[in-house]
């Protein structure tokens, strides 16, 4: 073999080679040289060939069994086979991520799960009585059935009072009661301003004050609740009163507008039923009544913390909390 190379690289020399010291010290450097050129070029077709050969990696293919240079057994076929990596390669950790997209399919998920609280306790069960009981006693006053309106009337005042007492008692409070216990109350007053006003009891002037602010309360509400709904806003979310979205806080104000509204109402229930002249004492309590309703009324226009929507409160509470981690060291 090393003949053979010799011979090539002869071959190659241009010219007569001179038969000196020098001439012979420049052949023997060449010829090695050519040797070493030769051998390299050998060996990096033979890589080249056996590289051919070798299944890639990351291939998906199994190798050609043409490929194969010795016979062909199935233990050898897997074990050509059973080196490759299941997965593919991983991306470098320095390389930047593309943000993932939410599909609205996640986000309607998302919405979904907000929280539902009980709404199903004595508060709120007594305060559905009371709004039961609101027409039947409207009835009873228009029909002159005195004794059975006061009857009832006196319940949803004893039930007002026991269902606030047992949600604090007792730890019952739902931010849907404090939609309802209002709504109940007005409820009342409208059909008792109602009902006094149709059978005489009442001056118009004094039902129009009181109605008039009711309904504009009453607007207020539906559009505080559709504005704090979290979407998505449909119907069916809007009347599923175990989603809070905003708490109602009465003002003070309002608070002995009720108590004096009541009171009115009530004194003209009890006049028919007792043998005593209370003109005089009524009348100054209705001049009373028609103030203390418009202040109240302004009093939730001018208020920030009449209406408070529940998500706008969460979002606070979580800046809040953030600047405070901001500011420790």
């Amino acid at each position: 073999m090393t003949l053979l190379l010799m011979k090539r690289a002869s071959s190659r020399l241009p010219g007569r080679i001179i038969n000196t010291p020098a001439s012979r010290s420049f052949s023997t450097r060449s010829i090695s040289e050519s040797i070493t050129t030769i051998q390299a070029g050998s060996t990096s077709r033979t890589t080249a060939r056996s590289c051919a050969h070798r299944p890639s990696p990351w291939s998906s293919t199994t190798p050609p069994i043409s490929s194969l240079s010795r016979p062909l057994t199935p233990a050898r076929y897997f074990s050509l086979t059973r080196w490759r990596s299941s997965s593919p390669p991983q991306p470098s950790p320095d390389k930047p991520q593309p943000p993932s997209k939410t599909s609205p399919l996640k986000k309607v998920a998302s919405a979904l799960s907000t929280p539902h609280e009980n709404i199903y306790t004595i508060p709120n069960l007594l305060t559905v009585t009371r709004l039961i009981a609101a027409p039947f006693i409207g009835y009873c006053i228009v029909n002159n059935h005195h004794t059975l309106a006061l009857s009832l009337f006196t319940y949803a005042g004893i039930s007002d009072l026991l269902d606030g007492w047992i949600a604090r008692k007792w730890n019952l409070k739902t931010v849907v009661g404090t939609i309802i216990d209002p709504l109940a109350d007005k409820t009342l007053m409208t059909v008792l301003t109602v009902a006094l006003a149709t059978q005489g009891s009442l001056p118009v002037w004094l039902a129009v004050i009181i109605l008039g602010r009711d309904v504009g309360l009453a607007i207020a509400a539906v559009y505080y609740r559709w504005i704090s709904l979290p979407p998505p806003k449909t119907m069916s979310r809007y009347w599923d009163f175990s989603l809070p979205s905003a708490e109602v806080r009465p003002t003070t104000i309002s608070k002995y507008n009720t108590a004096l509204q009541l009171g009115l109402m009530g004194g003209m229930m009890v006049a028919p039923v007792v043998p005593v002249d209370m003109g005089l004492g009524l009348t100054v309590m209705q001049y009373i009544v028609a103030t203390t309703t418009i202040w109240s009324g302004a009093s939730y226009v001018y208020s920030k913390d009449a209406v408070k929507i529940l998500s706008d409160a969460k979002e606070a509470k979580k800046a809040e909390t953030e600047g405070e981690r901001g500011q420790k060291p």
